[in-house]
């Protein structure tokens, strides 16, 4: 798990090759730190077809809001440097995570 900042996310995010998968949270963020541990399994059962990094939004406010996160938890997925689909607050769950990985990679 990459931990992506306003220093390195163009890099890991934006520049990546293949699937990138990105779970903005924040630590005051009780459903963002209830999720971390299926998001963490996800990424371990993946790890080979795509990239998964973690953003937290408390110390990149600007970065996340340059995204268009305004919610959290957000998780989204970029491809050749676009986010091509993004999980909102009301959509974050373990299931629905795995089921759009699946649909990316």
């Amino acid at each position: 798990m990459i931990e992506v900042h306003k220093d390195n996310f163009d890099q890991e995010v934006l520049q990546a090759d293949g699937l990138t998968v990105v779970d903005f949270w924040g630590p005051k963020c009780e459903k963002c730190l209830a999720l971390m541990p299926d998001f963490y399994r996800i990424a371990e059962q993946y790890a080979g077809e795509a990239k998964f990094c973690k953003l937290d939004t408390s110390g990149n406010r600007r970065l996340a809001i340059a995204q268009k996160v305004l919610g959290l938890p957000v998780i989204a997925f970029y491809r050749g440097g676009e986010k091509i689909a993004e999980l909102g607050p009301s959509e974050c769950s373990a299931e629905s995570i795995e089921a759009k990985v699946k649909e990316l990679i």
